[in-house]
């Protein structure tokens, strides 16, 4: 039976636990360990205080206990930051499925005295098994707990940088070194070459109607050995060795792809693309869509570029150059995670844009602070001065979409209505009246 904590202070801290993830890798030749941080967590502490605080916290690591069971081990490495190792696993797969769970069982909330909270996490996993292990000086195998460790904490920065899902997964061969760049470099352009590569879709829904209007399109790789995997390294590669036009363009071409396959289905949806800073100053951009429009007989206004703020917002005259040249194309122009940097209003004004979407954090907060809510309608006052849409990402309840409906935001995409997903489903959610996740309270929206 697994062990129930009554206290924080019994809880192995953070040396107490690296110590018996050494006794655990003695003993087994592969484990893997899933470093849990609990999101905003300091928020909690603030409003509420440090006693309801580490009361939540002792259930979080008690509820991650009872979820795992007994065989794995967890430990608290740091104020909201647990560790959990799994003895005899390393499939990343497996730890995908644990992650998954771990969110699904989290999404009750959980209640103290006259407070509830609802936890989410940042999570990073490594894996290791005996042919990683490292040799003493005697040929006798000797697991490094120190680089185990760091390649754990390193995927758990990863997992917080990610922009759409908050994993990310590491083995502990994986090394920023010279060798492991070649084999990226390598690894893309077989993953080009081989049609390794897929694109998710991500529905852009009409809040009011609840019916698809769009998509967003997110990179996949389909590796040989491990599953789909999420691109960043490969991306960070492509950006290492300039290939990342060859990677855009190919984004580019399954999109205009899709679009098509929209058409035969008589599906009016557009498709957004993000479009990279590489890609935006190559004077091949503009040829390259005028080509793709015609191969495949779509107009270019079906087309949306996303970009980040920062590159949106730079005062390059080469960006302004090809943006105006790409409205002129009829081709939509937005900016992505609105808010999250530093906004240059001024800049903004003088922009022509067609969408501006607002950076999740606001979305995914806006039950609890109510200046989110004043943020979301100045950008809304903002997108109606401009004529754009102002579109809401990470909309994940029933509550925050009546809220975005309150503000007026026509548009939003999250988990509430659908991941990512492969193109088949995607087209059967379009296909539906109305797109309805599968938790029953969402029918009441």
């Amino acid at each position: 039976m697994s062990r129930t904590h009554t206290s924080l202070a019994t809880i192995p801290n953070r040396f107490a636990f690296i110590d018996s993830v050494s006794k655990v890798a003695s003993q087994c030749s592969e484990l893997s360990l899933m470093l849990v941080d609990v999101v905003r967590f300091s928020d909690v502490t603030t409003s509420l205080g440090i006693t309801v605080g580490d009361q939540f916290l002792l259930e979080i690591a008690n509820r991650i206990q009872s979820l795992f069971g007994k065989d794995v081990s967890i430990g608290r490495i740091s104020g909201d930051v647990f560790g959990v190792v799994f003895p005899n696993v390393s499939n990343e797969a497996s730890l995908r499925y644990s992650f998954d769970y771990l969110v699904e069982h989290f999404k009750v909330p959980m209640h103290y005295e006259d407070n509830a909270f609802m936890a989410d996490f940042n999570v990073g996993v490594v894996c290791s098994n005996d042919t990683h292990w490292v040799n003493s000086e005697v040929d006798t195998p000797r697991f490094d707990i120190t680089a185990f460790v760091s390649r754990a904490e390193a995927a758990l920065k990863q997992a917080k940088e990610n922009k759409y899902e908050n994993y990310f997964s590491l083995a502990l061969k994986d090394k920023a070194d010279t060798g492991r760049s070649l084999a990226l470099k390598a690894d893309l352009k077989r993953a080009l070459s081989q049609n390794e590569l897929e694109l998710y879709y991500q529905p852009k829904v009409d809040l009011q109607t609840l019916q698809v209007v769009g998509a967003e399109c997110l990179l996949r790789w389909n590796h040989p050995l491990d599953g789909v995997l999420f691109p960043g390294p490969l991306i960070e590669a492509a950006e290492s060795y300039n290939m990342m036009n060859e990677l855009g363009y190919w984004t580019l071409e399954q999109a205009f792809r899709t679009l098509a396959e929209f058409e035969a289905l008589k599906l009016q949806l557009s498709l957004s693309v993000n479009i990279s800073p590489t890609q935006l100053y190559d004077n091949q951009l503009i040829p390259t869509l005028h080509m793709l429009s015609k191969s495949y007989d779509i107009p270019m206004s079906r087309l949306e570029l996303e970009l980040t703020e920062d590159i949106a917002l730079s005062n390059s005259l080469m960006v302004k150059k090809q943006l105006d040249e790409l409205r002129s194309l009829d081709i939509s122009i937005s900016v992505d995670d609105f808010g999250k940097g530093y906004s240059n209003l001024a800049y903004i004004r003088d922009l022509h844009l067609d969408a501006l979407k607002i950076d999740k954090a606001f979305v995914m907060e806006l039950e609890e602070a109510g200046v989110n809510r004043a943020i979301i309608e100045a950008v809304k006052i903002i997108g109606e001065a401009k004529g754009c849409k102002v579109v809401a990402e990470g909309v994940e309840t029933v509550e925050q979409l009546h809220i975005l409906r309150d503000i007026g935001i026509t548009d939003g995409q999250g988990y509430l209505f659908s991941k990512a997903v492969p193109l088949k489903k995607f087209v059967t959610l379009a296909q539906q009246e109305v797109i309805i996740g599968s938790s029953p309270t969402r029918k009441q929206a």
